[in-house]
């Protein structure tokens, strides 16, 4: 059974399928009213759904005239994607960034899911045993090579 989380984020994502320019604005009080939640529900699936690791842009204005604006970002060119993926990695990673990118790139189909079950163990807590700053740097550094490896082999 989905949560209602589950429930809310594919509303969103059928939303954003449908619409040409890649950009829905929703009423935060009217998603809670649709779904019988309360509107901190909604923030927190869009905060934790909606990230720039998983390709999304959101921007959020309070109060009664009130919005949540999300963009699905789209590149003009292979290229331009992939700066803002190794931009986006930095020098640190956390290992909810680094999941939220996988999912993307299997998302995208740059990365099968079989790859990406993989490359989320190498990037795991459980393998990269160390100290959080160091396990961040590491995990950047897999994340850069598996970004870099990806696109080499799609003709980059």
């Amino acid at each position: 059974m989905s949560s209602i989380s589950d429930i809310i984020e594919e509303y969103l994502l059928n939303i954003l399928k449908q619409t040409p320019s890649g950009t829905i604005q929703v009423k935060r009080s009217e998603l809670a009213e649709l779904f019988q939640c309360v509107p901190s529900q909604i923030n927190y699936v869009i905060s934790t759904r909606f990230t720039v690791e998983k390709g999304f842009i959101v921007e959020s204005k309070r109060g009664g005239g009130g919005f949540i604006r999300i963009r699905k970002v789209r590149f003009s060119t292979r290229k331009a994607y992939f700066d803002v993926l190794l931009r986006m990695i930095g020098n640190r990673m956390t290992q909810q960034a680094a999941e939220d990118l996988i999912t993307r790139l299997t998302d995208e189909g740059l990365m099968t899911e079989r790859e990406g079950r993989m490359v989320g163990k190498l990037i795991s807590r459980d393998v990269l045993d160390l100290p959080v700053s160091l396990r961040d740097a590491v995990r950047a550094r897999i994340m850069r090579n598996v970004v870099m490896t990806l696109f080499a082999s799609k003709g980059e």
